[in-house]
């Protein structure tokens, strides 16, 4: 963005899956009918069928629809899916060791052309027992010969461009192979316990071995949770008790551990009665827990006690690595662990506090396309006289529950002095979660694109342009207090959303408020003001904080027709660190995906995360927050992120840099055809960017798509680089920044700039979008090359033909043809002329005269002129 100054792999359709699976089903039920007059193979009738019903897991899964255990749920009408990307794997945990005599694969018509069948005793180590390259899909029975509690099938060669999906995956063979050392000492009793939550203090993990019935542990009402107790030394056990009260889990697992981190399963079941449950186990550690993954009720899990048999001694347990493995994720992942280097946490007694953000703002302060990533906590307490001047890829955020937890006497500061006063290169950095009483009366946040300013109590002023009151071209607002006058002097747009505010002293070209008490009254075009009571829906971003001594992750509720801010006391769900899988720059996107697959919140730390399979969110409710900027870089032109059509996903905090191959699409949510209804549980985007070049040369075909029902997009910049490394019409190609197919989808805030077509594109229905920033691309060399069929040039903003509900609000498009200024640009925004097809409040702008605009919608409203960056409005289309 530079504005010049101012007087004042896409997944498979669902229809075409669902007609392949009909036809699978019914092949394989005249095949079934067939085996009634064909003896079975002599394996089969001679062994067991031990993998039925069992706990399975999958590197991954194509959508909610198609999990892990419905390929051993013996139904053959419903299947396991992967994503369309090498290797996969599906496991399946039969309890205890066994011996293994044959598999068999009943494909559906997405196979595997190459792939292994392997055995292990502890799901982390296998051996394979099995291994083709000429895989023929349909039903496969293979005799193996081989022993373990886990078997799995493991793809590497895809038969067809889809992923890997069977209706079902059978091992045969028989039991027997653990030992069970007898009943044992009752080794738990009055140990050290601890657990990943408690649902109050009257209910603490030491009241499950305490040998008292009559008092109970009992833990927060989400998944997963789990209680430890610690036995003092390695012991080798024999038997495992639970006495569960009313609230059991119907999941669990039994797990042993020499130290506490690195786990492994001595039992596992979907199926958990409750009541008092003895089980048989075969292992050894220090550490005994049981790892609740699914509630049988309402509330959280309940223990009267937790009781743990066998003799003292025996040697350690195996562990899985310390560090990820590479492409070939097994055994249980766990959640919580360190934040690594580049989150510096500090309270008021931190000594040389000021001089470490110093130490960090000298880094990044003209570091714009550079590595490094921080996020800055502050503990909850009173700081006194700091200036924290925040730079490039920096986050800053208090760990209060509440703003006013975190209370700083001084300023968080964003300036230009880097770039001679001028704003409109301050991208990447944001404030979130505190309270700030400025020394001189009004803070100074003089920010652009992708610099959210979040749930702040601003006790004076607020100061939106630089000191030099030089060129600035932001920004964004969302649930913040500013007790004193917003002044946004030279910012030339800005949007501010479900906040409270004393005053705001001008305007430039286009100023929007929704949901935001004290915002000045509706005049646009003069005064450039476009003013809504409130937010149709929102949901506030999640945010860290600590609770106690332990750090959870706060999700607020959805609000409708909201106003005002949604703190103290918002309604909301908190998370514990440990339901977080904590990822560190160098995991794998293989890790990343088993540890979502097994039921775990992903947690990207600061830093780049290079992937070569798309980061897949397939299960409902799932967060995935960044910290710092953390961002994920596609290799090999795949996706970086996919979301299944599943409720209430929650994507906040981190950026996409497209890689040197071309993707399709950077994120996705939904796969196309997607037809579900999330509305009272929409997906939603927050503070996720997207750029294409910049940091070097990038291809996308389109940044976001999004194609699921009901998606609510709260903050994003979708750019393509103007400036910086990589950058030119033919070096950092992309044709779409939004892409929106889904209906009932909201966007409060959209920047989208530079793309090569259409910037946004929409076609679904009653969509909105409030607030609008664009800039048409920079570069193209001439007329011809942005020639679209009759019409010159892509507008910046397109409505489908086919749309007949749609409504915007403050929006806005500039043009700066600086390679051919004579190129013209028949209109801003397009859309079919229907009466359910609303815009309100459009404006059109040339910088400087470089190039024009013949329109502003259609063929409607006046066309800009000469070179003195005049805008060109409609307020009302139809």
């Amino acid at each position: 963005m530079l504005a010049p100054p101012t007087g004042t792999a896409a997944l498979r359709s669902p229809v075409l899956s669902n007609r392949r699976k009909v036809a699978a089903a019914l092949i394989t039920a005249l095949i079934a009918s067939l085996l009634l007059f064909v003896p079975m193979r002599s394996a089969h009738a001679a062994d067991t069928l031990l993998s039925q019903g069992k706990t399975a897991t999958a590197s991954s899964t194509e959508n909610g629809g198609t999990p892990a255990s419905a390929a051993v749920d013996g139904n053959t009408g419903t299947r396991w899916s992967s994503a369309a990307s090498d290797p996969q794997w599906l496991q399946v945990d039969l309890g205890a060791t066994d011996t293994v005599t044959s598999v068999t694969l009943n494909w559906e018509t997405a196979y595997a052309k190459a792939f292994k069948i392997q055995t292990s005793a502890d799901g982390t180590n296998w051996t394979d027992v099995y291994s083709t390259t000429t895989g023929t899909g349909g039903v496969q029975n293979l005799t193996v010969n081989g022993s373990g509690r886990y078997v799995r099938i493991y793809t590497t060669v895809r038969a067809t461009q889809y992923g890997v999906s069977l209706w079902e995956f059978q091992v045969f063979g028989s039991t027997g192979g653990g030992t069970n050392p007898g009943a044992g000492t009752l080794l738990s009793q009055g140990k050290t316990a601890t657990a990943s939550s408690t649902e109050n203090a009257g209910t603490p993990a030491s009241a499950a071995v305490d040998g008292n019935t009559g008092t109970r542990w009992s833990s927060a009402a989400s998944d997963p949770q789990w209680l430890q107790v610690d036995l003092g030394a390695t012991a080798t056990l024999s038997s495992v008790t639970l006495n569960w009260e009313t609230a059991y889990a119907k999941a669990f697992k039994i797990q042993t551990s020499a130290d506490g981190t690195n786990w492994t399963d001595v039992y596992s079941t979907t199926t958990g009665t409750g009541g008092t449950q003895t089980l048989n186990v075969s292992g050894s550690g220090r550490y005994v827990r049981v790892y609740g993954t699914v509630r049988a009720t309402g509330y959280g899990y309940s223990l009267w006690e937790f009781q743990v048999f066998g003799t003292t001694g025996g040697g350690g347990t195996t562990t899985p690595p310390t560090t990820p493995p590479t492409t070939d994720p097994g055994g249980p992942i766990q959640g919580g662990g360190d934040l690594g280097p580049n989150v510096k946490v500090f309270d008021p007694s931190t000594p040389n506090l000021q001089g470490q953000l110093d130490q960090i703002f000298q880094q990044q302060e003209s570091n714009q396309f550079g590595d490094a990533r921080y996020q800055v906590f502050f503990k909850p307490g009173t700081y006194n006289g700091l200036n924290d001047q925040v730079g490039f890829y920096t986050s800053v955020s208090g760990l209060g529950k509440n703003p006013d937890d975190v209370q700083i006497n001084g300023d968080i500061t964003v300036d230009a002095g880097w770039f001679n006063g001028n704003a409109t290169q301050n991208f990447w950095r944001s404030v979130e979660n505190l309270a700030v009483k400025p020394v001189s009366g009004d803070d100074r946040w003089a920010v652009a694109q992708a610099a959210p300013f979040r749930r702040i109590h601003v006790e004076g002023g607020l100061n939106l342009a630089p000191a030099s009151y030089g060129w600035a071209s932001g920004g964004y607002i969302a649930d913040s207090k500013i007790d004193g006058t917003v002044g946004p002097y030279s910012q030339q747009q800005w949007y501010t959303r479900d906040s409270s505010i004393q005053g705001w002293t001008n305007g430039v070209w286009n100023m929007v408020f929704s949901g935001v008490q004290g915002a000045p009254a509706q005049g646009f075009p003069n005064p450039v003001y476009t003013t809504l009571n409130t937010t149709p829906e929102s949901r506030e971003k999640p945010y860290m904080y600590l609770d106690g001594n332990n750090y959870s992750v706060f999700v607020p509720n959805l609000r409708t027709n909201a106003s005002g801010v949604s703190w103290p006391n918002t309604p909301g769900t908190s998370i514990p660190l440990t339901q977080f899988y904590v990822a560190h720059p160098g995991d794998t996107a293989a890790h990343i995906n088993a540890a979502l697959a097994q039921g775990l919140n992903l947690l990207l730390t600061p830093g780049i995360y290079h992937v070569d399979q798309p980061i897949n969110v397939t299960r409902a409710n799932t967060v995935v927050l960044g910290l710092g900027y953390a961002t994920v870089i596609p290799d090999n032109g795949v996706d970086a992120v996919k979301v299944a059509d599943v409720d209430g996903v929650k994507l906040a905090g981190f950026l996409i840099d497209a890689g040197t191959g071309n993707s399709a699409q950077l994120l996705q949510v939904g796969a196309p055809g997607s037809n579900a209804s999330h509305a009272s549980n929409p997906t939603t985007v927050q503070d996720v960017f997207a750029r294409i070049g910049g940091a070097g040369p990038g291809k996308a075909d389109t940044a976001f798509e999004i194609n699921s029902n009901d998606v609510i997009i709260d903050h994003t910049w979708l750019w393509r680089a103007d400036h910086g490394a990589g950058v030119g019409w033919t070096t950092n190609p992309s044709n779409t920044g939004l892409r929106v197919n889904g209906n009932n989808v909201l966007a409060t805030g959209l920047f989208v700039e530079h793309f090569e077509k259409y910037d946004v594109e929409w076609h679904g229905q009653n969509g909105k979008t409030i607030f609008f920033q664009n800039e048409i691309a920079y570069d193209p060399p001439n007329q011809a090359a942005i020639q679209n069929g009759s019409i010159r040039g892509y507008a910046a903003y397109k409505v489908d033909d086919n749309v007949t509900s749609h409504e915007g609000w403050g929006l806005g498009s500039y043009c700066n043809f600086t390679a051919d200024p004579t190129i013209v640009q028949d209109h801003g925004f397009e859309a079919p002329n229907n009466p359910g097809v609303k815009f309100h409040d459009l404006l059109v702008v040339s910088l400087g005269g470089m190039g024009q605009y013949a329109h502003v919608i259609n063929n409607i409203g006046p066309g800009t002129s000469g070179t003195s960056t005049v805008p060109s409005t409609v307020t009302s289309y139809p």
